[in-house]
């Protein structure tokens, strides 16, 4: 069994961001390591994705979790006023 190799969930311990772009790529960053911090099989990681991929319900879950990543970030930097 190949495990995913571990990854600071936030990284640079910050939810500080110089933008809202920063912020949603943060947010993306932040929703992908809580799955690697779940799921650290590599091999049951990768074959979930053939399934997923192609699954618009999954899809639009995968979106919800990066969208309340993002508000929280967002919340975090005081929408970037």
């Amino acid at each position: 069994m190949t495990e995913v190799p571990p990854e600071k969930l936030v990284p640079n311990n910050t939810l500080m961001t110089g933008t809202p772009e920063e912020g949603r790529a943060l947010a993306i960053t932040l929703a992908r390591h809580s799955i690697h911090a779940m799921q650290k099989n590599l091999e049951v990681l990768v074959s979930g994705r053939a399934q997923y991929a192609h699954d618009p319900y999954g899809l639009i879950a995968a979106s919800h979790v990066v969208a309340v990543e993002f508000a929280t970030i967002a919340a975090a930097n005081n929408y970037w006023r």
